[in-house]
């Protein structure tokens, strides 16, 4: 078995992943803490699919995650169910926006999200999830296996973000002139900041009035390097994903703040961190290091919306 610190984490202009590597392994990862937080008395969010993606990837790290489900809960890192507030913040977006009239999602490096099968969608609602080849194939087969059936209009783009997915997301049937639900989860600091930018634009470009845009960002520039000293400080055995070598894997790099940037170009944006979230949903938080509690306050989980 190879060990979680013996992984390549190096990234490379047009690099690509299957599953298990790279920026796959922490979607698979992010699979993993919903699992967990599946389990919870009073999980925030429900979903049933997790647990079967990471046992069919058969990796050794996360399976054993699902095994001792007590490792989430004892590391401060992940101690305040981060990935549970994160995705019911995502879930109560896309059933707030198609409220308000999206008609149509799209799911930027859906990795293993499933919302397209367990949201209450609007009949008719277009759910276009947008990933690389080998993330989608081995999504579909698992989901085959467990005889899913969505509960949207779900529509597959099998693509780069860093390549020109506007021409395939309109080829899939995408429609500019409707208002669009954008959702940006766990991808941007996979970016470098230029990416980041076109990624934006092109967002901006493809949105017709009553679009919105939910975001996971940060409040200027991320610090990769404390958030890389965090978290070897709490790295433990039990738990994989703390050991990630996120200084190689993400790209530090001064980059726009996505909040300043969607409301320079006119749209209203209201953002939390994860702890104002969990006050949100009436969650209690454990007591937390205090070098922990600033990264977490880096964060900013935001919506923005251009008028109607």
């Amino acid at each position: 078995m190879t060990n979680i610190e013996d992984k390549d984490w190096s990234r490379s202009e047009g690099d690509s992943w299957d599953i298990v590597s790279s920026v796959g392994f922490t979607a698979l990862g992010v699979a993993a803490a919903r699992a967990v937080e599946n389990a919870q008395p009073d999980p925030l969010v429900r979903d049933e699919y997790a647990e079967h993606f990471v046992r069919a990837a058969g990796e050794p790290h996360l399976i054993g995650l699902l095994d001792n489900p007590d490792a989430q809960a004892l590391n401060p890192t992940t101690a305040f169910r981060q990935i549970g507030l994160r995705s019911r913040f995502f879930d109560e977006f896309f059933v707030n926006a198609t409220k308000s009239g999206c008609t149509q999602a799209v799911i930027l490096a859906a990795g293993l999200d499933v919302r397209a099968h367990r949201l209450p969608w609007p009949e008719g609602t277009k759910v276009f999830e947008l990933d690389q080849p080998k993330v989608l194939e081995f999504k579909d087969r698992v989901l085959a296996e467990q005889g899913a059936t969505p509960t949207s209009d779900r529509r597959e783009v099998i693509v780069d973000l860093r390549d020109d997915w506007p021409a395939a997301l309109l080829a899939a049937g995408f429609d500019p002139e409707a208002p669009t639900a954008w959702s940006a989860e766990g991808l941007i600091v996979y970016l470098p900041s230029a990416a980041q930018d076109l990624l934006f634009e092109r967002v901006v470009a493809l949105s017709a009035p009553g679009s919105q845009v939910a975001v996971e960002a940060t409040r200027g520039r991320p610090d990769i390097a404390k958030w890389g000293e965090v978290q070897k400080k709490y790295a433990d055995d039990s738990h994989p994903m703390s050991k990630v070598d996120i200084s190689s894997l993400f790209y530090d790099e001064e980059r726009a703040d996505v909040a300043e940037w969607f409301a320079a170009r006119g749209w209203t944006v209201h953002g939390a961190h994860a702890l104002e979230l969990a006050a949100a949903y009436g969650i209690d938080i454990p007591d937390l290091p205090q070098d922990v509690v600033e990264l977490i306050e880096q964060g900013n989980y935001l919506t923005a919306a251009l008028p109607r």
